[in-house]
């Protein structure tokens, strides 16, 4: 069984949900990356300012995709100390639920979306999906199949986060998260 890096309380699942994330989108990353290199992922070639377009999402996307792992990683209870003015302190957990849970909507609405779209472009051989010859075009597919996993994967990691940090332990239960002594050090470290 792979060894994954978390906090103490979070559910072995939604550790691996929240690292699996950068992985579902490196994919279609590495696609992009691919068609602004010109390899033979499509007969179409993006111009010098789409390129840059192209390579700034394929960043952000996978920069958003590893904010995840915050939500079962020590920064995602304490802001780091390298931050300024907020450095050292307590993230509350609705700062990182409400914009988490946002973005896993917004995920799901695009890429159900798009998908229609693209499929749909495939089967009349125009709109986005038809960008080149049928191995092309599944290539495509292949490479972004797995961003329709993003949303329910970022999802299922806020509700665990969500549930590990504000739900209160019934009598005699230990509290999810990090023991009282173990989370004043964390954040005496980050001070």
């Amino acid at each position: 069984m792979p060894r994954v890096n978390s906090l103490p309380g979070v559910p072995r699942w939604a550790a691996l949900a929240a690292h699996a994330v950068p992985w579902v989108v490196l994919p279609s990353s590495l696609w992009r990356v691919a068609l602004v290199l010109r390899l033979p992922v499509s007969d179409y070639g993006p111009g010098f300012g789409e390129s840059l377009y192209v390579l700034a999402l394929s960043a952000v996307s996978e920069g958003l995709a590893l904010l995840t792992l915050g939500l079962v990683r020590p920064w995602g209870e304490v802001v780091p100390r390298w931050i300024p003015l907020i450095g050292g302190r307590p993230v509350r957990p609705l700062a990182a639920v409400v914009p988490a849970a946002l973005g896993a909507v917004a995920l799901a609405v695009i890429w159900a979306y798009a998908f229609r779209s693209v499929g749909g472009g495939l089967d009349s051989g125009t709109g986005p999906g038809g960008m080149g010859s049928p191995a092309q075009d599944a290539f495509l597919v292949l490479c972004y199949a797995p961003l329709l996993l993003w949303a329910p994967l970022l999802m299922a990691v806020t509700v665990a986060y969500y549930h590990r940090r504000t739900v209160r332990p019934s009598a005699g239960e230990q509290p999810p998260g990090l023991p009282q002594g173990r989370q004043e050090r964390l954040r005496a470290r980050y001070r």
